[in-house]
């Protein structure tokens, strides 16, 4: 297929190999050689793909799985090999094999599956060229940059047969299992609405002039305690930049638009309603039981009490409105505030008979009636939740044993999160942001993925450009 915004699967092989080199020489054989079906003895080798953060609880994650060996650590910041490579060494006397160049690291055929932990602006691509090389993917929340971006994602996947598990981990937790189970039972009655919430203070990133930090210079802690390093000349000799940028414009470095901080800026992240709130957008959409998208989309706030680099906004409302008039809302507060109810970051059902409060660590309450009286809780979980699969358990460990699993199998749909459920859940906080950004309600046909006689809105479904070589195809 060719088209004025999109090329041929064909064709795009073709332009990546010429331009980025061999990793997807092999896509174009046949999708129906690449599963292999793994015995339960037989040993998966796994590359992370980004080691920073998040690329830390991957590696923990893995090598504590049997038969799961962490092969290769790759990030564009060679710094960071040293301090990651260490503990598996220490640990299980082998060294991993770095490599700061992903595409290479696709075209090893030791290699099984690829977990991607980069910023939010590199999943959709990363995950695509994985499923063209034949691995299995894991690839953390959001699962895209932008909408349009997953449906590519979801169209990679099923033409490479390959597993892909989307890193909402509450899916693999009992505890949230339990919640929902209650919920789609009926115990609450009739879900009218639900609401998400990311309450959390966050530290002022202040404002920086492009290139190197002088030396001893400090990047700014954050309340999360984050940013700690100076990035001096000598420490960005050995960070490929170019390649941190990938799709997005290329733009000199600033400390503002790297590590960790990128989450602040439109061109890679999503603030933080794309960062902490997408889990809380997923365990929304799970509980209401909505497998469709919201027909109308309003959200509005702001950038307050700092004055700093960062232009996603720190303060923000999105409310949602479904077909059947179900209504959920999402609140994001980056500055002191109260819990409601036990919850500051997590969810609230409301139903005809009473309300159940969930919270990021998957603890549950419930209350009825006018006086909210309590009722069950996540210190009692149903006998059949706790037996439902054998891979499930509190947290990521869990969540990575599923993927595993399913990989062994070859089966996706043994997944907790496979990939179309985890782009849908990933798709609303951009929505959410979208209309925060043009500054009005939207109208959302979710069959199509595009919004209702609005250029402008639709526009924002993608990047408007993306640079080559690191060019996401259209495979619709």
């Amino acid at each position: 297929m060719d088209s004025q915004n999109g090329v041929s699967r064909r064709t795009f092989l073709k332009r990546t190999t010429q331009t980025a080199g061999t990793v997807l020489a092999g896509a174009a054989v046949s999708a129906a050689i690449n599963p292999h079906i793994l015995g339960a003895n037989e040993r998966i080798n796994v590359a992370i793909i980004g080691i920073r953060g998040q690329g830390g609880g991957h590696i923990g994650a893995y090598s504590r799985l049997q038969n799961v060996r962490v092969h290769t650590l790759c990030d564009v910041d060679e710094n960071l090999f040293p301090e990651r490579v260490k503990p598996l060494q220490d640990k299980f006397q082998y060294l991993p094999v770095t490599e700061w160049d992903m595409r290479k690291v696709l075209d090893n055929k030791e290699i099984d599956a690829v977990s991607i932990a980069t910023p939010n602006h590199w999943h959709a691509l990363a995950t695509i060229w994985a499923a063209m090389a034949g691995k299995h993917v894991y690839v953390e929340k959001p699962a895209h940059w932008a909408v349009w971006e997953g449906r590519q994602m979801v169209n990679a996947a099923r033409a490479n047969n390959v597993i892909v598990q989307v890193g909402f981990q509450n899916r693999s937790r009992k505890n949230t299992m339990a919640a929902m189970k209650l919920i789609h039972d009926g115990k609450l009655g009739k879900i009218y609405m639900a609401r998400g919430l990311c309450f959390k203070p966050r530290g002022d990133i202040g404002r920086y002039p492009d290139g190197p930090m002088a030396e001893g210079e400090k990047f700014g802690l954050t309340k999360d305690g984050r940013g700690n390093l100076s990035y001096t000349a000598a420490y960005l000799a050995k960070v490929h930049y170019d390649n941190w940028i990938g799709p997005a414009r290329l733009r000199p470095f600033n400390r503002n638009r790297f590590h960790y901080n990128w989450h602040w800026q439109w061109e890679y992240g999503n603030g933080d309603t794309g960062n902490q709130g997408p889990h809380q957008f997923d365990i929304a959409r799970w509980g209401l039981d909505k497998d469709e998208y919201p027909v109308k989309v309003r959200s509005f706030g702001g950038m307050f009490v700092f004055d700093s680099a960062q232009n996603t906004p720190n303060t923000q409302t999105s409310t949602f409105e479904y077909s059947d008039g179900t209504i959920f809302e999402f609140a994001t507060r980056g500055h002191y505030t109260n819990k409601e109810g036990m919850v500051d970051i997590g969810n609230v059902f409301y139903g005809s008979e009473g309300w159940l409060e969930i919270d990021a660590e998957g603890n549950w309450k419930t209350f009825f009636g006018r006086r909210g009286e309590p009722g069950p809780d996540s210190k009692s979980i149903p006998e059949e939740v706790s037996d439902a699969q054998s891979t499930v358990g509190t947290g990521m460990g869990g969540h990575f044993g599923n993927f595993i699993e399913a990989v062994r199998a070859g089966k996706r749909e043994m997944l907790n999160c496979e990939v179309e459920v985890g782009h849908r859940s990933s798709s609303l906080p951009h929505l959410g942001n979208i209309s925060y950004r043009l500054g009005r309600e939207l109208t959302f046909d979710g069959r199509r993925e595009q919004f209702v006689d609005d250029a402008e809105a639709n526009s924002l479904l993608k990047r408007e450009e993306y640079r080559e070589p690191f060019v996401i195809p259209d495979l619709s």
